[in-house]
């Protein structure tokens, strides 16, 4: 999502339409060159100083779009161009021309800088040196138009600040809404994945177990059918709270799922009955550690027992299978279960038991109170 995708209101406010108003009520300033060439000139002359402020004032503008539309190097060509034109109707303004310099020098400081300084004392000091150094003028120096430059100036390059700290504020919070669209995302991606791999794990299970009994017991096949479209319901209310964002996992639920899968599979289940040593901080982080450990021990352990251990900061997931899982190193479960952990400052111990087997540990210290939802995959790297 861009910026102006965001808020396209003050993304517009931020690129250039509050400058533009500046510049529009700036425009007073070609006004009284025009009346100080009234006063200081006569026939051509005052023909020539009003052709010249006309030619200032279209610039002007131009100047003024170019600069709202972001052309700055076309902006900056113009600024040349007026500063010419006010150089150009000093015969004709005498002092009063310092009024179109007040335009050039405000350019200068939102187009450049760094140049903004040394174009403001260049400036200010010319409308004051230059009428009284200039005798045949008849003038003394130019007080009211150093003060006009100089304060009209200071509150454009005011106003230019304002304006890039407005496009930074809007690109910020563009940023924001997507990194927070892109969270929401990864947040469903992870928890649609945890939730479906293990029913779906366990309702391939059942579903072999009810074929393997369909000849021989055909009502504790016809009960077994039964718990499938049970687990079938609850995964679709599952991935519903997961869309939503109100599904809780506790620790107890997963150990009396995780004791009917391993059944279901013909996997001796050797699971606590009670959680109460588990701090309550850890115990939803927990009741994933044993839904995805205990789903890959279905899926990829071909083991004939599983024991899970539980403590106050600490769960453990053994096996007798054969002590590998689906893939080398590192992968996308295990990793995913790395950082869920980490989130929490704790440690993930996975591997190989001798002489077979396959031992996952999670340890959380025990000052723990944060109350987490899980990042990623199961524990092995086995997708549903």
């Amino acid at each position: 999502m861009t910026a102006e995708e965001a808020d396209p209101d003050s993304h517009r406010w931020a690129h250039g339409w509050r400058r533009i108003m500046l510049a529009t009520g700036m425009l007073i300033y070609p006004g009284l060159t025009a009346l100080g060439v009234a006063h200081t000139a006569s026939g051509a002359g005052a023909i020539a100083g009003y052709a010249i402020v006309a030619a200032f004032t279209g610039c002007y503008v131009i100047t003024g779009v170019a600069v709202a539309r972001g052309r700055s190097r076309h902006a900056e060509l113009m600024a040349v161009v007026l500063a010419a034109l006010f150089v150009a109707v000093l015969p004709f303004a005498h002092a009063d021309a310092f009024f179109l310099g007040t335009g050039v020098v405000s350019f200068v400081s939102v187009l450049r800088p760094d140049w903004a300084a040394r174009a403001l004392a260049i400036g200010t000091l010319g409308a004051i040196l230059l009428p009284w150094a200039v005798r045949p003028w008849h003038s003394g120096p130019g007080w009211f138009q150093a003060l006009a430059l100089l304060f009209t100036s200071l509150t454009v390059r005011a106003f230019s600040e304002i304006a890039t700290t407005n496009r930074a504020l809007v690109a910020a919070r563009a940023e924001v809404a997507r990194l927070a669209s892109e969270a929401e995302r990864n947040r469903i991606a992870r928890d649609l994945h945890d939730l479906l791999g293990h029913s779906l794990t366990a309702i391939t299970v059942k579903s072999r177990l009810a074929q393997r009994l369909a000849g021989k017991d055909a009502g504790q096949s016809l009960a077994e059918m039964a718990a499938v479209e049970n687990l079938s319901r609850q995964a679709l209310a599952d991935v519903r709270a997961a869309v939503s964002g109100y599904r809780e996992v506790t620790l107890a639920a997963e150990l009396a799922r995780g004791r009917e899968l391993l059944r279901a599979a013909g996997v001796v289940a050797d699971l606590p009955h009670a959680t109460d040593s588990v701090a309550p901080a850890n115990r939803e982080l927990f009741g994933w550690v044993v839904r995805e450990g205990l789903t890959n021990v279905v899926r990829h352990a071909r083991a004939n027992r599983c024991t899970v251990v539980v403590g106050d900061g600490s769960v453990e997931i053994r096996d007798d299978g054969r002590g590998t899982g689906p893939g080398a190193g590192d992968g996308k479960g295990l990793a995913g279960l790395r950082e869920r952990v980490a989130a929490a400052g704790g440690s993930v111990e996975a591997g190989p038991l001798s002489p077979r087997g396959w031992r996952l540990r999670v340890t959380v210290p025990s000052d723990t109170r944060r109350h987490l939802r899980p990042p990623h995959d199961p524990v092995r790297e086995g997708n549903p």
